[in-house]
């Protein structure tokens, strides 16, 4: 199976690397942008790449250790950046890219969850050694209270049944506990997919988003990288975001329509950047992704 990064080129080109630069992959997942990176300038850029999914690692570390590079593999959530650049004995960075789709592999062969297509134990969480702190989304459909349930399948999912959907989730776990993805699926089946007949979305697709998000702390996390990585960024730096819901884009655009406002940044492009006709004809997946680009001028 092959990776294929969305809006590779646009990123990659809208950062505007130079040699010398201390550059943060936030999300390694298939290794895309940091390939084209190395591709680019070898060993004259200094990557640090993130992932919690340590399969995600040893994967790009396979695929770049015959290559010149200068990298550095941070087994960690990027909401940690400040505190493993630290670690690291690195003061300011360059440039941070934040590719916020899952990869192919983690959909088709991660096992955790994620793909409602598959039966898997219900996890949708990157990381592969759990402990009883982490949170699953096993976890949330067996043990939440019903409104919460609801709340994120409204708040993250925009999923106008959230109160049917937690109502038959509750009165299900209450007969068997709920395991598996095509055991959450066959409750949605029952309960929802007559609503979603003749239409292009399938049934299952906004309750496992909002599951996913809520497991992974997404927007709460995402709003913590770019805090932190703004603040760690030198002057002239850049950030670029790739985006693939409504939620991740319009908390991008806040975050950065108010560093732009408030004078310490400016804005690379006001409208977002969206895949071509011919990459979504190539890469399907790529049809929502949401490219927005910001500069450090303080």
């Amino acid at each position: 199976m092959r990776h294929v990064s969305v809006l590779l080129d646009e990123t990659i080109d809208g950062l505007g690397l130079k040699e010398g630069d201390v550059v943060i992959d936030g999300t390694l997942g298939g290794g895309g942008h940091t390939l084209e990176i190395i591709k680019r300038f070898n060993s004259k850029v200094k990557i640090i790449g993130f992932d919690l999914d340590i399969d995600a690692i040893n994967r790009v570390k396979n695929l770049t250790k015959d290559k010149d590079t200068n990298i550095v593999f941070i087994n960690n959530g990027f909401e940690e950046i400040d505190q493993e650049i630290k670690r690291l004995n690195i003061n300011k960075i360059d440039r941070i890219i934040l590719d916020l789709g899952f990869s192919s592999f983690q959909l088709e062969e991660g096992g955790r969850g994620f793909s409602f297509q598959r039966d898997e134990p219900l996890l949708m969480t990157l990381k592969k050694d759990l402990t009883d702190e982490d949170l699953t989304a096993k976890e949330i459909v067996n043990d939440w209270a019903e409104e919460s349930l609801a709340d994120i399948i409204y708040g993250f999912g925009e999923e106008k049944y959230a109160r049917k959907i937690a109502k038959a989730i509750v009165l299900a776990r209450q007969e068997k506990k709920i395991e598996t993805t095509f055991d959450l699926v066959s409750i949605l089946e029952n309960v929802i997919s007559r609503f979603y007949k003749g239409r292009k979305i399938h049934f299952a697709t906004k309750t496992f988003q909002a599951l996913r998000i809520a497991t992974n702390r997404e927007l709460e996390n995402l709003e913590k990288v770019i805090d932190k990585g703004f603040q760690d960024l030198n002057k002239g730096g850049r950030i670029a975001i790739i985006t693939f819901h409504s939620l991740e884009d319009r908390l991008v655009k806040r975050k950065f329509k108010e560093l732009a406002s408030g004078g310490q940044a400016r804005l690379i492009n006001k409208k977002p950047i969206i895949p071509t006709e011919k990459e979504i004809d190539e890469n399907p997946r790529s049809r929502s992704a949401k490219l927005r680009l910001i500069e450090k001028i303080i």
